[in-house]
């Protein structure tokens, strides 16, 4: 499983001319999911992400969580994370997971995520969205597990 994560003072989702969510200070997530990804993996994230200290304290150091802020989160499903560009000029993405397995470990993190933060949006699975965001720092962090 991989996330992107953004640290953000701003972020939304369109389809379709719609805006279907948006959020203000805190986290646009990217989340891709491979074959073989289970509840362990999203559980690992999610924990990640909650917990990863990428906000300034008083000393304009990162030592803050997304909790520690009341920051908010947009997760957005992007199968492409594990696009396999290395061979010729077209990805390939046969490690990310199909619909079936990777819709309901997307559901799964969600509500995870929602446990904890109190405002978690999301984009909607499968769809083509436009994503706008306008990154904070920038600070952009590539979790793995």
């Amino acid at each position: 499983m991989r996330a992107l994560i953004q640290r953000v003072s701003q972020a939304s989702v369109t389809i379709d001319g719609t805006c279907v969510s948006s959020i203000k200070h805190g986290f646009l997530v990217l989340l891709g999911v491979k074959n073989g990804d289970t509840t362990a993996e999203a559980d690992f994230i999610a924990d990640k992400i909650l917990n990863l200290r990428v906000f300034e304290d008083d000393e304009g150091k990162m030592n803050r969580s997304l909790q520690d802020v009341n920051g908010e989160l947009l997760v957005v499903s992007q199968f492409t994370l594990y696009g396999d560009a290395r061979k010729g000029r077209r990805p390939s993405f046969t490690e990310a997971a199909p619909p079936e397995i990777s819709e309901p470990l997307y559901e799964y993190i969600v509500k995870q995520l929602k446990q904890v933060c109190p405002n978690v949006q999301t984009g909607r699975f499968g769809a083509d969205m436009k994503v706008a965001l306008v990154n904070d720092g920038p600070v952009t962090i590539m979790l793995e597990k």
